[in-house]
C-alpha cells in the first residue's frame, strides 16, 4: 500500500489501513522511532505501507524506486528582486485568507492552536476575516515559556474566543492511550501528547476541526544561526559507551548530557529535535544491532542535501525530513483517531507559490540580521505592534519529566509485556529511574512513552512475535 501522506499534496486517506488487518511491524521503523522520534519516510510503521510524504513523487513507486527532491531550492533567497512590486502585506493577507476558507470549508466549528508565536498569529489575523467563528486555544505545555497572556490578548482584540489548556502530563497521557487503537500509523513527535490533549479538548467541547500553522518555514527559508550551526559540526557520529551519561556530574546536567548525545548523532540527525536514544542504547533495547539499520535509511536523502548551496538551505532539507513524517503526522494521525478535520493553511499552493516564486528576498528574510519571515512580521506589526513571543519564541515544550514521575510504572509495565521486541527497555527503565528529573533522559522515557503501547495495541493483529523472529 502507498498513501500520499503531505498536506501540501492534500488530504490523506488512511481509510485502508484497518484494525485486524494482521500487517506486520517494521522493526527497523521501530529503531527510527528510538532514534529520531519519527519513521524514515518513505517508509511506515509498517512493512507494507508506504508513504509519499513532500519531496517524493505520488507517481513514483515507494518500493522500488522513492527519489528524495526538495521542492523550495533556495527558499529565502529567491527571488532578490520582485518582478511585479505589489502591495506585499495586503496581498499575503488575502491570500492567507483564501487559504484558511479553502482548507476549512468542511468546518463547522474550528479551532486554531494558537501558540503566541508568527505563524498562529499571522494566522489569527486572517481568520477575523476568513472564519471569525473560530476558537483559539493555547497550551501551556512547561515552565520556560508562558505565551497565555500574550495569545489571550492578541485574540481579545482580534474579537475571537479564546481558551487555555494548561499540561497535566498524565492527563494528556491517558487522552493519548485512550487513542492508539485508533491511530492509523505511528511517530513520536515531541508534541504528539500535547496533541492528543489538544485534540480531546477540542473534540469534548463540540469542535470538529483544527487549524495548524505548520508549513510556512521551508518556503520562506530558515537561516541557520550559530547555535545551529555549531551542533551540526558537534555531530561526529561517535560511538560512545553505553552509559557514559551516568558518570558522577554527567547524570542531572542537562547540557553536558546533550552534548555528549550531540557527539554521537550524525549532523543530519542532530537537525531533528529533541534528545533521543543513541545508537548503542537503541541496540541494548533491541539486544540486536539494529540502529545501524535505521541509520542506512538516511542514504536516501543524502545527495540532494549534500546539493545544497547554503547552509540554511542545508538545515531547511534535513528539517523537511522530519517535517513531513513527524511534525505533520502528529496531527494527521491524532486528527483521524479523533474524527476530527485537520487544516495547515501555509500549505496552500496559491499561498506558497506565490511566496517562493515572487515574494522578494528582504520580505522573507533579512539578509544583514538573518531574521525570517519578515513579512510575516509586518503584517503582525500592522495590527499589534511588537508582540514578545514574536520578536523571540522559543521551543515547543512538554514537561517530560512530569510524565516519567507520574507514570513510570505504567510505561514499565507495557515494556515488561513488549519484552520479546525490546528486551532492553526494561533495564533501561530500572537503570534511569532516578535520572529522569533530567529532561536528557525524561526524553527518552517519551519515545518509549509513545511507542511501547502503540505496538502493544498491535501485537495481536501484527503477528510481531513471528515478524521479529524473521528479523
Amino acid at each position: 500500500m502507498q498513501i500520499t501522506m503531505s498536506p501540501y499534496y492534500g488530504k490523506p486517506d488512511f481509510s485502508d489501513i484497518a484494525a485486524g488487518s494482521g500487517r506486520q511491524i517494521d522493526t527497523v521503523s521501530v529503531a527510527d522511532l528510538l532514534r529520531n522520534a519519527f519513521v524514515y519516510p518513505p517508509h511506515s510503521i509498517y512493512e507494507d505501507v508506504k508513504l509519499v510524504t513532500f519531496g517524493f513523487s505520488p507517481q513514483h513507486d515507494m518500493r522500488s524506486e522513492p527519489l528524495f527532491k526538495f521542492k523550495w531550492r533556495n527558499a529565502g533567497e529567491v527571488p532578490e528582486v520582485a518582478a511585479h512590486p505589489q502591495d506585499w502585506i495586503a496581498v499575503y493577507h488575502q491570500k492567507l485568507v483564501d487559504a484558511i476558507r479553502h482548507s476549512c470549508a468542511s468546518m463547522q466549528s474550528p479551532w486554531l492552536l494558537q501558540s503566541g508565536g508568527k505563524d498562529s498569529t499571522t494566522l489569527a489575523i486572517a481568520l477575523r476575516d476568513a472564519r471569525p467563528d473560530v476558537t483559539c486555544i493555547t497550551y501551556l505545555g512547561g515552565r520556560e515559556e508562558n505565551e497565555i497572556e500574550s495569545a489571550s490578548a492578541v485574540a481579545d482584540k482580534l474579537g475571537l474566543r479564546h481558551e487555555v489548556l494548561i499540561c497535566d502530563p498524565g492527563r494528556a497521557y491517558d487522552r493519548y492511550l485512550n487513542l492508539v487503537a485508533s491511530m492509523p500509523l505511528l511517530t513520536a513527535d515531541f508534541a504528539l501528547l500535547s496533541y492528543a490533549d489538544l485534540g480531546t479538548e477540542i473534540k469534548l467541547h463540540g469542535g470538529d476541526g483544527i487549524i495548524d500553522g505548520l508549513g510556512s518555514d521551508s518556503y520562506f527559508g530558515t537561516p541557520t544561526d550559530r547555535q545551529h550551526w555549531l551542533l551540526a559540526q558537534l555531530a561526529r557520529g561517535l560511538r560512545m559507551p553505553l552509559d557514559i551519561t551516568a558518570l558522577p556530574g554527567l547524570e542531572r546536567n542537562f547540557q553536558l548530557c546533550f552534548l555528549l548525545g550531540t557527539l554521537q548523532m550524525h549532523p543530519i540527525e542532530r537537525v531533528f529535535p529533541g534528545s533521543r536514544f543513541s545508537d548503542a542504547e537503541v541496540d541494548e533495547l533491541f539486544g540486536a544491532p539494529m540502529a545501524e539499520r535505521s541509520h542506512a535509511r538516511l542514504a536516501l536523502f543524502r545527495e540532494e542535501i549534500g546539493s545544497a548551496t547554503t547552509s540554511w538551505e542545508w538545515r531547511d532539507m534535513s528539517m523537511s525530513i522530519a517535517g513531513s513524517a513527524g511534525a505533520f503526522a502528529k496531527g494527521l494521525y491524532t486528527s483521524h483517531a479523533l474524527g476530527l478535520e485537520a487544516a495547515y493553511p501555509f500549505c496552500d499552493p496559491d499561498l506558497r507559490e506565490w511566496v517562493h516564486h515572487e515574494v522578494p528576498r528582504r520580505q522573507k528574510v533579512d539578509p544583514e540580521t538573518g531574521v525570517n519571515k519578515m513579512l510575516i512580521r509586518r503584517h503582525i506589526a500592522s495590527h499589534f505592534g511588537e508582540l514578545p513571543y514574536v520578536q523571540r519564541k522559543g521551543s515547543f515544550r512538554f514537561d517530560v519529566s512530569g510524565l516519567a514521575a507520574q507514570r513510570f510504572d505504567q510505561v514499565r509495565d507495557f515494556a515488561v509485556r513488549l519484552d520479546d521486541l525490546l528486551p532492553g527497555a526494561t533495564r533501561w527503565l530500572d537503570r534511569n529511574r532516578r535520572r529522569l528529573d533530567n529532561k536528557y533522559h525524561a526524553s527518552k522515557f517519551y519515545l518509549l512513552a509513545i511507542v511501547l503501547p502503540w505496538l502493544l495495541a498491535r501485537r495481536a493483529e501484527a503477528g510481531l512475535a513471528a515478524a521479529h523472529a524473521r528479523h
